[in-house]
């Protein structure tokens, strides 16, 4: 599109903007005759004409039935109309989770679940779809994303508009001024990543697995020919129906037929799951030992004696322990209280890993991550009380660990958060701080690579020479 034409669609249409002008008139009118601010409530038509010159070509993106079901669209209209863009972006965020979790439920809402919420006595109280509600907005966006509802580009968009929705809109008192073009734009997001997006066909071919497995007996044919369907998934397609089979299987009031359908399908499975995925099914039996589940226990300990897994049963009980302590701070810190919650939850981490910082290889990954995610805030600002506590679990890493902080940009969520200003400094600064823990001259390469590298820091994974650069440390390290 040429740049006459761009600027033509974005020009308000004549009939909007004296509508708008109108209302907006009568309603400036009103507010005042009651002694009440009528100044910079309402956004200028000029740019509410933007929305509404441009919201046909959105909308045609829905189709009919899925229109007839947007009611907080409507809202979000209506609010654009009265010029509350801070009010519309709340509606538009509504509809955005509204129409996830109905997504969610045409699923397998236990596999979801398993996916979605690694606290174990979190997960103990979420069965059914009313439960959806009990998740907060980052669970139920990065569930999506693991089980492939949202692709990685569309969890990166919407955790952007997540943070504007938080930050930007009237969620929260702000001075931030919405553009016409900016919430447009957001529509246009959440509808082609969300509310129209197809299922992919390996997404509803997963979706048939789980339902036939509880449904009806699998025979060894059966399970010969869906074992061959293991080859056409991503690895993380494999580690997450992986997760699903050992949640389904650990069920108390799962049957006897499905346990033994499971039985077929996990061993051949098992031989594409990733490490760190084996270590947490041996996290996970480790966490219902600690609770004292005994039921839970016994059936992960069968799950791994199935698929000759019971190396990944970590010695004592530590290993679950941090792992909790590490979900409980990312929880804290996601939330919209983070800066008054989350130095009460990172101390308890401290003092569970210790001064040593000598953490079981089981959890290695998700410690780090996690702790990578905490340190480089939410974009918004820092969390001054748990700041310390953060760089002195960093400095105690060793250079292994200081490895995966390293490469920690690979990571879906830490790349999301490497679209803000604040993130990006801190991770420039944990680059720094890192070179003196390797010693590996691949690894100081790499370093220099990153600092070196001038694009936005959120797209660092996808740039060819940096894939190469880690692709070769792998090699060389035997990280492979």
């Amino acid at each position: 599109m040429g740049d006459n034409e761009e600027s033509k669609e974005l020009i308000p249409k004549p009939n909007y903007a004296v509508e708008i002008q109108n209302f907006e008139s009568a309603l400036l009118q009103f507010i005042d005759s009651k002694g009440l601010p009528s100044q910079s409530v309402l956004v200028t038509v000029k740019e509410r004409g933007v929305v509404f010159g441009n919201i046909d070509n959105v909308l045609e993106k829905i189709d009919e039935k899925g229109k007839a079901r947007s009611i907080y669209i409507s809202k979000f209209l209506a609010a654009s109309a009265s010029g509350l863009f801070d009010a519309a972006l709340n509606y538009l965020w509504d509809e955005t989770i509204n129409e996830l979790r109905r997504r969610v439920t045409q699923y397998d809402i236990s596999y979801f679940y398993d996916i979605a919420v690694s606290n174990p006595d979190k997960r103990k109280k979420l069965d059914a779809e009313d439960d959806l509600v009990k998740l907060d907005d980052s669970e139920l966006i990065q569930g999506a994303n693991k089980i492939g509802l949202i692709s990685d580009l569309g969890f990166k968009h919407l955790d952007f508009i997540k943070y504007m929705r938080n930050w930007a809109s009237a969620a929260h008192p702000n001075q931030y001024q919405i553009t016409g073009l900016q919430l447009i734009s957001w529509l246009e997001t959440c509808v082609i990543e969300v509310i129209s997006l197809p299922l992919t066909h390996v997404l509803i071919e997963i979706r048939k697995l789980l339902a036939n497995i509880k449904e009806t007996k699998i025979s060894d044919l059966e399970g010969m020919q869906i074992s061959a369907f293991f080859a056409d998934l991503t690895q993380d397609q494999v580690d997450n129906l992986a997760a699903g089979f050992f949640g389904i299987y650990t069920l108390p009031e799962t049957t006897s037929q499905t346990r033994q359908n499971i039985h077929l399908l996990a061993p051949p499975l098992w031989t594409r799951v990733d490490e760190q995925s084996r270590q947490q099914f041996g996290v996970k039996y480790a966490k219902y030992l600690a609770n004292n589940d005994q039921q839970r226990q016994q059936l992960s300990r069968q799950f791994l004696e199935l698929v000759e897994g019971i190396s990944y049963i970590p010695d004592g009980i530590r290993a679950a322990e941090i792992e909790t302590a590490v979900q409980d701070l990312l929880s804290s810190h996601r939330g919209v209280n983070n800066f008054y919650s989350e130095p009460t939850f990172a101390r308890q981490l401290q003092r569970i890993v210790g001064e040593t910082g000598n953490i079981p290889s089981q959890v290695n990954n998700s410690y780090v991550i996690g702790l990578v995610e905490v340190y480089l805030t939410n974009g918004n600002g820092v969390a001054w009380n748990a700041e310390p506590i953060y760089q002195n679990m960093l400095d105690n890493l060793d250079p292994s660990q200081a490895l995966i902080a390293i490469s920690s940009f690979n990571n879906i969520r830490i790349a999301s958060r490497l679209q803000f200003d604040l993130c990006q400094a801190k991770f420039r600064k944990l680059l720094s701080d890192m070179k003196t823990k390797v010693s590996a001259p691949a690894v100081k390469e790499l370093i220099e690579e990153l600092e070196k590298y001038n694009g936005p820091l959120d797209k660092m994974k996808d740039d060819s020479r940096i894939k190469r650069k880690m692709d070769n440390l792998k090699k060389i390290l035997n990280l492979q």
